[in-house]
């Protein structure tokens, strides 16, 4: 998840509809190329309302089977691997998923024993966040993330991976497909993509230049520690964070308890708030718009149409839901009714993209 607000939208026209293990209706808003861009939502008699039927995997087991790895030979970053256990086939692929804004490995605990029935699936924490190192004085950017997600993939993975990405994380994903130098990424799916690390990042976007004085000041105000320090505070109470995420999610059942605890706990660790200081107060990155065209491997992007931190009428959602008609490689869903994290918001509605994508990318 990530901290960008823009204001929200609303689009399209025909209507199709598909049955798969769920009946699902499709909105269509483009098509071309064989890249259908269509809308989808749970339709109202089917049992997938209130967010599916997904077995998600117990936080004991991301827990007891996460492992560590030395980036640099200095920061401990967290990560999980969990094999398929049917045999390989030509099909199967090797997957790493990066989570968003103050999220971990957990954020994926519905989505990775669906991927993981084929694929092999890797997910990792990011450093600053879940259980992974927050060192003091570190300076947080998205070219270091994106660095740190090439090396895991040269060190770690040592194969061709197509990464998996959440909101930041699905901008750390680009910037490293775009950075990578061994072709180990296979290609890319990000499910509501950020626009930048923060607030500071405008896309020629009135609505953000008009309140550019007040975000600067914020930035001022966060680098006052007793400051920071209260909003912090504040912030991770669990009351008021299951208001703050009720806001972003779009299936409302899905907030429960778990997903807070999933939240806040790493937010009580050693260094969590240097960390949100240095993210909300640092630059915001590289500018997707402009390494998007470098990106030449097949791209998949979900989004939810609820999403009021990256909605579909700002200057991001706009750009990505021009992409169909403009590159061959993408292949671009809107999700009815589904928020800022679509693979926790209604995982059934993703893993309906998703998981044919994977399936035939290995014959493309």
């Amino acid at each position: 998840m990530r901290a960008l607000t823009w204001t929200a939208m609303s689009p399209p026209s025909m209507v199709v509809s598909q049955t798969a293990t769920s009946t699902v209706n499709f909105r269509r808003i483009s098509l071309r190329r064989d890249r259908v861009c269509v809308k989808a939502t749970a339709s109202s008699g089917t049992a997938v309302s209130g967010g599916g039927v997904v077995e998600a995997v117990e936080l004991v087991e991301i827990g007891e089977r996460s492992k560590k790895w030395k980036w640099k030979g200095e920061y401990s970053v967290n990560y999980f691997v969990k094999d398929s256990p049917e045999e390989v086939t030509p099909a199967s692929q090797t997957v790493l998923l990066v989570h968003g804004f103050g999220a971990s490995i957990p954020h994926w605990r519905r989505n990775i024993n669906a991927l993981s029935k084929n694929h092999t699936v890797y997910a990792i924490d990011l450093l600053g966040f879940g259980a992974s190192d927050k060192p003091p004085g570190f300076s947080y950017t998205m070219e270091s993330w994106a660095e740190l997600i090439n090396n895991f993939l040269e060190e770690v993975v040592q194969k061709p991976t197509i990464l998996i990405g959440n909101s930041v994380g699905s901008l750390a994903c680009v910037i490293a497909a775009s950075e990578s130098q061994r072709d180990l990424v296979k290609g890319l799916v990000l499910l509501n993509c950020a626009g930048g690390m923060n607030n500071k990042a405008v896309f020629d976007d009135w609505r953000i230049k008009l309140l550019m004085p007040l975000l600067l000041l914020i930035d001022f105000l966060l680098k006052q520690r007793g400051i920071a320090s209260a909003l912090f505070n504040r912030v991770k109470d669990r009351e008021n964070l299951k208001n703050i995420l009720t806001n972003v999610y779009g299936n409302k059942d899905n907030v429960d308890d778990t997903l807070v605890e999933i939240i806040a706990g790493p937010a009580n660790s050693e260094g969590a708030l240097d960390a949100f200081v240095s993210i909300l107060t640092g630059p915001p990155g590289p500018n997707p718009i402009k390494l998007i065209p470098e990106i030449t491997k097949p791209v998949l992007v979900l989004w939810g149409d609820q999403d009021g931190l990256t909605p579909l009428d700002g200057p991001v959602g706009k750009y990505f839901t021009s992409l169909p008609d403009q590159l061959p490689n993408f292949n671009l869903y809107v999700l009815q009714g589904v928020g800022h994290c679509p693979q926790d918001d209604r995982p059934d509605l993703v893993h309906e993209r998703l998981l044919p994508w994977l399936a035939q990318l290995s014959s493309t």
